[in-house]
C-alpha cells in the first residue's frame, strides 16, 4: 500500500509511474514497478503499482519505464573555486599539492568564483546531485563578495545548497601552509562568517540555502579560530565543518604542534558533536572512530580525492558499524577533476574493497545510502531529504537503466553503482525540474564552459605575473 501525506497548500502535482524505486528509507524499501506523486515541493505518496486515481491538478505525468528513481544525491564536501585550477600538481601528495596551489588560489576574485561555482554545480547537477555543498575558505583582500557569488550560482542552477563559510588565519609565518597574504585575521574571519550566516542562512524545513561555520583545517587555522568558530556556530544555531585526519603528515603535524592527534585536538577545541562533520577522516584509529560514534560527529568520505592525493583508504565500514554518520563528497576539482558525485558511489565501493574488509566492505545499497541518506544526515537534513518518503521534500532523480550501459544488469541499484555512470533523464529539486535528458534546464552549458576556461586562463596569467 502507498504511504500518503498531503502537504498543506499543495496545488500542482507531478505523477511518476512504472519506475523501479529505491526509497533508501529505514527499511530500504524498494518497488520493482511503482509510483511517486509530487505535490508542490513535497512527496505526497509513493508505493507499488500505479498512482492513486482521481488526483487533481496533475500538470505532468512521467512514464518512467526503464528507469530507477532514487533520492537526489547529496554532496557533503567540495571546493567549487578549484574548478578553474584543475589538472595541476597531478603527482603530489596533499601537503605538496597545497603548497604548489595556494599561491594561485590566493589570487581568485568574485568573477572567478562565480564561474567556477557554475562549472562545479553544473557537473554535479547533470550527474544527479540535488543538494550541493561548498567549503570555501580562500578570501583574498579586495576580491569582492565571494560567498554571495557562490550562493547566486547555486540559486540560478536550482539546486539545494549549503555554503560552509571557511577561513584561514595560520599562515607560513605561524607554521601553517598558506602564504601570509592568503589568510584572514582571527577577528576578521569570525566577523565575516557571522555576517554570512545572518545574511544567507535559512533554517526552514524547505530551505534552499544554508550556511555552516567552517575553519579550514588544523594546519591552516589557529586553535583560537577553531574554539571561537565552534562557539559562534552554536550561538547562531548552524553546523560546523572542517578537514580532519586526511593524511599521515597531518597526524604528525598535530602531534608536533599540539602534542596530540587530530581527533583529540578537535575534541579539546569543541569540534566533536552531532552538529559537526569533517572531510576525509582517512587516518582514524579505533579510539578516533569511537569518539566520532559517541559524539555523532559526521564524516564526508571523498574516495577519488583520497586516491588522487595518495592519502589512503578511510575506514568507512568500521565507521558505519560503529554508528558514525557518513556521506560522500566530490572534494575540490583540483583533486578530483571529474567533479561528479555519482562516480563516487562506485569508487567508494571499489576503493573500500581494497581495505581490510575486502569484498565485504560495502555493497551497492550501502554505497547508494552513503550518497543519499548518509549525506542528508551529515548536513543535518535527514528529516527533509535523503530518502523517498511521504512528507519529505521532492528531491529525486530518474536514472535511465534500459540503455546499452545498464540494460543487461538485472538489479537496478547494482546497475547504477557497479555500472557506468547512468544518464539522468529527470532531476527534481524542491519539486521543480533541474535536469532533463542529461541537460541543465537553468544554465547554458556551452557558456559555462567558455566562462570557466576564460577565468582559468585569467587566473593563471595573474598568478604568473605575481
Amino acid at each position: 500500500m502507498a504511504a500518503s501525506a498531503t502537504p498543506e497548500g499543495a496545488v500542482e502535482r507531478i505523477v511518476i509511474e512504472n519506475a523501479a524505486i529505491a526509497t533508501v528509507d529505514a527499511q530500504d524499501t524498494e518497488y520493482a514497478s511503482g509510483h511517486i506523486v509530487v505535490a508542490g515541493n513535497r512527496i505526497e505518496s509513493i508505493g507499488a503499482g500505479k498512482a492513486p486515481e482521481g488526483l487533481t491538478n496533475v500538470v505532468r505525468r512521467v512514464d518512467a519505464t526503464g528507469h530507477l528513481v532514487t533520492p537526489g544525491l547529496v554532496n557533503t564536501h567540495h571546493h567549487f573555486y578549484q574548478w578553474i585550477t584543475r589538472g595541476l600538481a597531478t603527482d603530489h601528495n596533499l601537503f605538496n599539492w597545497l603548497v604548489a596551489l595556494y599561491p594561485t588560489w590566493a589570487r581568485i576574485d568574485e568573477q572567478m568564483t562565480y564561474a567556477a561555482a557554475q562549472g562545479s554545480l553544473g557537473m554535479m547537477a547533470r550527474g544527479g546531485v540535488t543538494t550541493a555543498m561548498d567549503h570555501h575558505y580562500v578570501f583574498p583582500r579586495g576580491s569582492g563578495d565571494l560567498s554571495g557569488s557562490i550562493i547566486r550560482a547555486a540559486s540560478e542552477m536550482g539546486v539545494r545548497f549549503t555554503l560552509a563559510r571557511g577561513s584561514m588565519d595560520r599562515s607560513e609565518k605561524d607554521g601553517g601552509l598558506p602564504p601570509d597574504f592568503a589568510v584572514e585575521t582571527l577577528d576578521g574571519a569570525l566577523a565575516a562568517t557571522e555576517e554570512t550566516v545572518k545574511k544567507h542562512h535559512d533554517a526552514s524545513f524547505d530551505a534552499m540555502t544554508q550556511v555552516a561555520v567552517a575553519p579550514c583545517s588544523p594546519f591552516s587555522v589557529s586553535t583560537e579560530l577553531l574554539k571561537q568558530g565552534a562557539e559562534l556556530a552554536r550561538r547562531l544555531g548552524v553546523r560546523l565543518h572542517t578537514h580532519g585526519s586526511e593524511t599521515v603528515e597531518e597526524e604528525k603535524f598535530c602531534h608536533e604542534l599540539f602534542g596530540m592527534g587530530p581527533t583529540d585536538y578537535f575534541e579539546s577545541t569543541g569540534w566533536l558533536g552531532e552538529d559537526v562533520w569533517m572531510a576525509h577522516c582517512v587516518h582514524m584509529n579505533d579510539s578516533d572512530i569511537e569518539a566520532f560514534a559517541r559524539t555523532k560527529t559526521g564524516v564526508a568520505h571523498c574516495p577519488s580525492s583520497n586516491a588522487r592525493l595518495a592519502a589512503g583508504i578511510a575506514r568507512v565500514p568500521d565507521m558505519l558499524k560503529a554508528g558514525v554518520p557518513v556521506g560522500l563528497g566530490v572534494d575540490g576539482t583540483a583533486s578530483n577533476e571529474s567533479g561528479e558525485l555519482h562516480t563516487e558511489l562506485r569508487n567508494a565501493l571499489l576503493i573500500n574493497r581494497l581495505g581490510a574488509h575486502k569484498e565485504a566492505a560495502l555493497n551497492a545499497r550501502q554505497a547508494l545510502r552513503l550518497g543519499t541518506y548518509g549525506g542528508a544526515q551529515v548536513l543535518g537534513r535527514a528529516t527533509q531529504i535523503g530518502s523517498l518518503e511521504a512528507g519529505k521534500l521532492a528531491d529525486l532523480v530518474l536514472w535511465k537503466i534500459d540503455g546499452i550501459g545498464h540494460a543487461s544488469i538485472a538489479d537496478p541499484v547494482t546497475a547504477i553503482v557497479f555500472g557506468a555512470a547512468a544518464p539522468v533523464t529527470l532531476s527534481l529539486v524542491n519539486g521543480k525540474p533541474v535536469v532533463e535528458n542529461g541537460t541543465l534546464l537553468h544554465a547554458d552549458e556551452d557558456a559555462i564552459a567558455r566562462s570557466t576556461r576564460e577565468q582559468a586562463q585569467r587566473l593563471a596569467r595573474i598568478a604568473a605575473e605575481s
